[in-house]
């Protein structure tokens, strides 16, 4: 579905960074380092052994003291992409397994086209992480990767982020549906932790501890929230026996108006309390609908994580 005029569109975009690079590769990200890019950054005074060639001339003119032009030097950056792998993501007439493998996609071609280092990994195997660089002309190894991935079984999401190889700042995505119970616990309802070592405690989520933990390290959260077209508009009837996916548990249920009624508000509560999260954290929350056409959900939709 994602077309060579597709991948041209987007070739124009970047992903937003919330922390500037500190990495020694080269890149197309300003670094909080000083180099020779044509990006001016600050003046400093000479010292002996200075690129005589990067003296401001005109600032001597006028303060008769010798000053040097800094400029931003430019590194690459690490985008982490984090993809659920578990049962319940490959679910719906328009799955959303396939287009968990979307959305990674255009991430990693956003990250290899503006020169960052791609590291891909399957939630399920943290360990064999897929790391990649050089540009874009390493897509087609992404997409034989992603072609690879096999959705089944279960995750330990929290688990799974405090896995990521972390070498600086940068942007970490998790493509997931948060169907897991420990994700949709409330913050009251979740495990205590311990503030700064005082013996006091508060009552937090896995998806807050997750989204602390990745703004600790000076990561910016994007969640793709990926939901079936059928999860957000119930037109299921009568009694069902549901089963989970992952678990296998059921759950016998009368699918009424009012059941329906019920399903929605817990969902629109879940969908808002996620995007709270996320953005208290400087991240960026999208809901992506397997039903949404796919130029209207990268274009439109995900601009939000773009630098336009």
């Amino acid at each position: 579905m994602l077309d060579g005029k597709f991948y041209d569109t987007l070739s124009r975009l970047q992903l937003r960074m919330s922390h500037k690079s500190s990495l020694n590769m080269t890149g197309s990200r300003k670094s909080v380092q000083k180099g020779i890019s044509a990006e001016f950054s600050d003046f400093r005074e000479y010292m002996p052994g200075d690129d005589l060639r990067r003296m401001d001339w005109n600032v001597y003119a006028r303060l008769d003291k010798l000053y040097i032009r800094e400029y931003m030097e430019e590194k690459e950056a690490i985008v982490s992409v984090l993809i659920d792998t578990s049962s319940s993501m490959n679910y719906g007439v328009k799955n959303k397994a396939e287009l968990a493998t979307d959305l990674a996609a255009v991430v990693s071609y956003l990250a290899l086209n503006n020169m960052d280092r791609l590291v891909l990994y399957d939630m399920k195997d943290m360990s064999r992480a897929f790391s990649v660089g050089g540009g874009r002309n390493a897509f087609a190894k992404v997409l034989g990767w992603l072609e690879k991935l096999t959705f089944s079984g279960e995750t330990d999401m929290l688990l799974a982020a405090r896995k990521i190889r972390l070498r600086g700042p940068g942007v970490t995505v998790i493509i997931s549906d948060f169907l897991h119970q420990d994700m949709l616990e409330e913050a009251g309802k979740g495990h205590k932790e311990d503030l700064a070592g005082t013996g006091i405690g508060k009552k937090v989520s896995k998806y807050e501890k997750m989204l602390e933990y990745l703004n600790y390290c000076k990561q910016r959260p994007v969640i793709l929230h990926t939901l079936a077209e059928e999860e957000l508009h119930i037109t299921l009837e009568g009694t069902l026996n549901l089963i989970d996916a992952e678990t296998e548990d059921k759950l016998r249920l009368t699918m009424d108006a009012r059941a329906v009624d019920c399903y929605e508000k817990e969902l629109a509560h879940f969908i808002e309390r996620m995007k709270r999260g996320c953005t208290s954290d400087r991240g960026a929350y999208v809901l992506c609908d397997t039903g949404r056409d796919r130029n209207q959900l990268v274009f439109q939709d995900l601009r939000v994580i773009y630098d336009i």
